[in-house]
């Protein structure tokens, strides 16, 4: 109980902040694009520019072509600034402007101090509206990219994300790889990458999130100027979907490693549906006893992890390196069987919900945060001031839509595995549990 009432006092200054800030945030329509303002109460200025869509917006033998038009868009210059001439500028007030991509959605953003939003706005228009994708520039990016991917594929760790990824996801946009894979980037050219660019470019795809202490005249005339050449586009939605696996299934691919690395996903419910705090919740509790189980009490795993992902399509993962698969998965479906059976104890709810917000609230500390945790929500969520809400929708839980989201999500397990095959039995892996 002490530990609880000492976890409280963290989290109640939090949450008065956050409600306070919860009052002064607004949102706004300018010319067609929603612009979502959050005081930020200090001298820092954070604009983040979404644009929807991420593995939807291109083919699978395209992956990778938003995450290096959003590179370019600062490491290429612009029509007005080379790229030493554009990052001088940035260097000299201490500003960080960059983008990149992910499933769900690409991000530019800009941060620097106020007295110097004259200076780095200017230059944050032109990333957005007058890249140049200057083709020796690109060249250089380009081999970054390729290199980056390359050292990917050596780590186990990433590695088996990607695979788990293909296996699972097969036929679907979320099978695509954001950073694409070598043989496509190398292929990809800079008046591609421009040309892709611009057709993702529109305001029906765009989402704006600021967090700053900027009076609103102020932001809606720059923004303004921002959209005043960026075509409207066609109506764009993100679309959710469940991930629902029918059967226990297992794939292997045959690596000369140290030790075996598995990884289990599984469905969850749609980010905004009435099961998902529920389970984000139990996730949590489930990966405390995971990581018990699996580490302190049998010393199968150093780091076993899991977790909730969170996206358009939301899963449950399940991850381990070990030199015992089989010893590994037979635990791992007593402890499933023993929680859907039990369910989760009163107090462990009560101290994971605490815990939960305390870490929630330690992590918005930052403009950068809020303004990243209020895009995620209106995008996956249709509702931005979760980032606000979440605190009350937490407190709210009871015991059992705790326990009845993990019985209900977890079930049958898309398994991959990379090692030595011949230390471990697929039937262990596809059984019913």
């Amino acid at each position: 109980m002490k530990k609880i009432l000492i976890l409280l006092i963290v989290v109640l200054p939090f949450n008065l902040q956050k409600a306070a800030a919860q009052l002064r945030a607004y949102e706004m329509m300018v010319d067609g694009v929603k612009v979502i303002v959050e005081p930020g109460g200090n001298d820092i200025v954070e604009i983040q520019t979404i644009i929807k869509g991420g593995v939807r917006n291109y083919p699978a033998d395209k992956c990778g072509i938003e995450s290096m038009a959003m590179t370019a868009l600062s490491e290429c210059g612009t029509t007005k600034h080379d790229k030493n001439s554009f990052k001088n500028q940035l260097d000299k007030v201490s500003a960080e402007l960059y983008g990149f991509s992910g499933k769900d959605y690409s991000v530019v953003k800009m941060n620097c101090i106020k007295s110097d939003f004259e200076t780095v706005w200017p230059l944050y228009a032109e990333a957005l509206t007058e890249p140049s994708f200057d083709a020796k520039e690109f060249e250089r990016i380009k081999q970054d990219a390729i290199n980056s991917l390359k050292e990917t594929e050596g780590q186990p760790d990433d590695a088996i994300d990607k695979y788990a990824a293909k296996v699972a996801f097969v036929g679907l946009d979320y099978a695509k790889d954001p950073d694409g894979s070598v043989e496509i980037i190398e292929k990809l050219t800079a008046e591609e990458t421009k040309a892709y660019y611009r057709s993702i470019l529109t305001r029906s795809r765009m989402l704006i999130v600021i967090v700053a202490d900027l009076d609103r005249a102020i932001i809606e005339k720059k923004v303004s100027q921002l959209l005043s050449g960026i075509k409207q586009g066609v109506p764009f939605e993100l679309k959710k979907s469940v991930f629902k696996v029918s059967k226990n299934t297992f794939s292997a691919e045959k690596r000369d490693l140290a030790t075996n690395y598995i990884e289990g996903i599984t469905g969850a419910p749609a980010p905004g549906t009435p099961d998902f705090t529920a389970f984000n919740v139990a996730m949590r509790l489930f990966a405390d006893r995971h990581f018990l189980e699996v580490r302190t009490n049998n010393g199968l795993s150093y780091a076993p992890e899991a977790l909730l992902s969170n996206g358009s399509v939301a899963t449950a993962r399940f991850e381990v390196s070990t030199t015992q698969p089989d010893k590994y998965i037979a635990v791992f479906n007593k402890l499933v069987a023993q929680i859907k059976t039990e369910g989760f104890k009163a107090d462990e709810v009560a101290n994971m919900k605490v815990t939960y917000l305390n870490a929630f609230y330690y992590k918005q500390e930052t403009n950068s945060a809020q303004a990243t945790s209020m895009a995620a929500n209106e995008v996956l969520y249709n509702n931005w001031r979760r980032s606000f809400t979440l605190v009350d929708d937490v407190k709210k839980l009871t015991v059992d839509e705790v326990n009845n989201a993990f019985r209900k999500y977890i079930g049958n397990i898309v398994w991959v595995y990379m090692g030595d095959p011949t230390k471990v039995d697929p039937l262990n892996y596809t059984n019913n549990q």
